[in-house]
């Protein structure tokens, strides 16, 4: 039997995937942001469980064939500002350049460098007093407070500027004292030419690796000491996969909101729809991208946080807003987030310490939720503490009752999410919203109402939609070199020097040459903006449409399938009404507190469909089914809300 394990850390929960030849299981425990290893490892505890019907992590990991794991933490890292103080030392022959750099985003750049800036004559680095030139520039760094430096210097001659200097580092800063300090050099990473979206690659990735490097290395140690058969695979923001060694840092970045992407891109195929917006709603963030035609935008230099970087990213946004999200009272109006409570101590209503107010908070409240089912009935939950939260926070600043304030906590709450959903995507009179995270489907129905959308699927696995996302993807590892010679001699030179690289990486990732596939093309960026693509082979004639290019680089993949597309499909069609599991009393809008029918979805059978205000209920997410909406479930088990008229 094969047996794989996904694994989607998220900033409150952290979701498991268990797929093997009979089916998918799930479950989630909460996430422990003091340490990931932790929660990792209880999640691994927990899937035993689910499998062998009690905990036996020493029995999984040695029947295990693949462990993927996928995380938010530095999609969160950037959204909440967590991390290291960078220093930045760039060329003082473009004194510009930091503040074109903050440009991009102000708050993002203060946060990540503010002014601990240090500017370096190029011609001092490769001269005679270059030690003493770029010790002063360290030591007046670390002086004020910087613990890791990005190097990052302009003009064609780049590399070999940023190689002298790493050898004055290495010379005067040996890795062996414990006065080494971190360094990463914008060429590290990528040989673009822009410089701005070089240094901001690199001060991004700098900011990201000390937290994930940390978790990634302790917990792989951790399996090792099991004698995992395989390593653990990290699942990276191009959709593919590779080891802890062979992954840098910003590839981590909105790795898990891809998988929902992906996630995303198998629903709309087995359901032949051609126009979808994802809200992908975790405990700290939303986030958004669409697919249209079975395709998820990607592009050739990605966006992080609005800014430009250097790596090809799918087009996904992240907003601060999530179930642990932060509801606070500025200017007598209600501000959500980016803030978030996590999982420790979490909404107040978790009964760990929180004391802020959250959506979690304001929907126990409203009786949405059950406090004996939460969790799957695994987590109890405080009506006093929540109320205390909400009161304090909003319903007192605002001079409101507490009913008042939850409906108007909820309607913000929508507000937000329907307007980032105008702001990233194109919403027309065919667009389906998918709902999922563990928050996804709970104001669903609110938020596609607000963004003028008829039609909110949510899938069964709605709760670790993420997780099962990555459980199709590729092993691979991803080159890109900037071309000069624009010739085909130029294109093979830099076609052999990729491939030496990807035997090298691929052998570390187990496969010899032959066991994987090599893929190739050359993106060019124009003078207008506009991005071209062409594959390209050995011996392939240069493309004429790239000579007046602006920048030209060859991009190469090493990748060794793992995907399958079964090709099935399954659909949408009511048959039968839907038996309720029981009633609730939920305050609604317009009919204040009310008894409505409760629907289990493992008791529901496909075809059956029913008519909101209505509980839509799993173990692992509530979805509250507005008056003026139904749903249907399909012969796959999935849920199709409709908006009536």
């Amino acid at each position: 039997m094969t047996l794989q394990i996904n694994i989607d850390n998220g900033g409150t929960l952290t979701d498991i995937c268990i797929m093997t030849d009979d089916g998918i299981r799930k479950t989630k425990v909460l996430t422990t942001p003091y340490d990931l290893s932790k929660c990792f490892f209880e999640g691994l505890q927990k899937a035993s469980g689910v499998l062998y019907d009690k905990p036996d992590v020493a029995r999984l990991l040695e029947e295990v064939d693949l462990i993927r794991y996928s995380t938010t933490q530095g999609t969160n890292a950037i959204c909440e500002r967590k991390g290291p103080r960078l220093g930045l030392i760039v060329d003082a022959g473009d004194r510009e350049l930091p503040a074109r750099l903050a440009e991009h985003d102000p708050e993002v750049y203060e946060a990540l460098v503010g002014d601990r800036v240090e500017f370096l004559d190029a011609a001092a680095v490769r001269g005679a007093d270059a030690d003493v030139e770029v010790v002063r520039a360290i030591n007046r760094l670390t002086a004020t407070g910087a613990n890791r430096l990005v190097v990052s210097f302009g003009g064609s001659a780049f590399r070999e500027i940023e190689e002298a200097f790493r050898k004055v580092v290495l010379r005067k800063y040996p890795r062996h004292l414990l006065g080494a300090v971190p360094v990463l050099y914008g060429s590290d990473l990528t040989t673009d030419r822009d410089p701005l979206r070089r240094t901001w690659t690199a001060l991004i990735n700098s900011f990201l690796h000390p937290a994930t490097e940390a978790f990634l290395f302790n917990a792989e140690n951790r399996l090792r000491a099991y004698r995992t058969k395989n390593p653990l695979l990290i699942f990276r923001n191009d959709g593919d996969a590779s080891r802890v060694a062979k992954t840098v840092a910003i590839k981590t970045y909105s790795s898990g909101p891809r998988g929902g992407m992906e996630g995303m891109k198998s629903f709309s195929r087995l359901y032949g729809l051609s126009d979808m917006v994802a809200i992908d709603v975790g405990g700290t963030t939303t986030d958004i991208a669409q697919c249209l035609d079975g395709v998820v935008a990607e592009v050739q230099r990605g966006h992080v946080e609005g800014i430009s970087v250097s790596f090809p990213l799918c087009e996904i946004v992240s907003a601060g807003a999530g179930g642990s999200s932060i509801f606070k009272v500025r200017d007598k109006h209600i501000a959500i987030g980016p803030e978030s409570v996590g999982a420790v101590p979490g909404p107040a209503a978790f009964g760990r310490g929180g004391k802020e107010a959250t959506i979690t908070d304001a929907s126990l409240l409203r009786g949405i939720f059950d406090p004996a089912s939460y969790f799957g009935g695994g987590m109890a939950l405080d009506l006093d503490r929540a109320a205390s939260a909400v009161s304090v926070n909003i319903a007192e600043p605002l001079g409101l009752s507490l009913d008042e304030a939850l409906l108007q906590m909820a309607n913000a709450y929508e507000e937000k999410i329907a307007a980032e959903l105008h702001r990233f995507t194109r919403i027309s009179k065919d667009t389906v919203m998918l709902a999922f995270g563990g928050a996804g489907p709970l104001n669903a129905c609110g938020v596609a109402e607000k963004a003028g959308i008829g039609r909110v699927a949510v899938p069964k696995l709605a709760a670790v939609f993420s997780a099962f996302g990555i459980g199709a993807c590729d092993i691979s590892q991803r080159y890109a070199v900037a071309v000069d010679e624009r010739s085909a001699r130029g294109v093979d030179e830099a076609l052999a020097e990729l491939g030496r690289k990807a035997a090298r990486d691929m052998f570390a990732e187990g496969f010899a040459e032959g066991q994987y596939e090599v893929q190739a093309w050359l993106a060019g960026e124009l003078e207008d903006g506009r991005e071209l693509r062409f594959p390209v082979a050995d011996g392939a004639a240069f493309p004429a449409e790239l000579a007046q290019a602006r920048a030209v680089e060859l991009g190469l993949r090493a990748v060794k399938p793992l995907r399958s597309e079964a090709g099935k499909t399954a659909r949408f069609a009511a048959s039968q009404a839907a038996g309720a599991a029981g009633m609730r009393q939920v305050l609604t809008r317009g009919q204040g507190r009310i008894d409505i029918p409760v629907y289990r979805l493992a008791e529901l059978a496909p075809g059956d469909h029913a008519a909101g205000p209505a509980i839509l209920e799993e173990d692992f997410f509530t979805c509250h089914v507005l008056d003026g909406w139904t749903f249907v479930i399909s012969d796959a088990g999935d849920i199709m809300l409709n908006r009536k008229g």
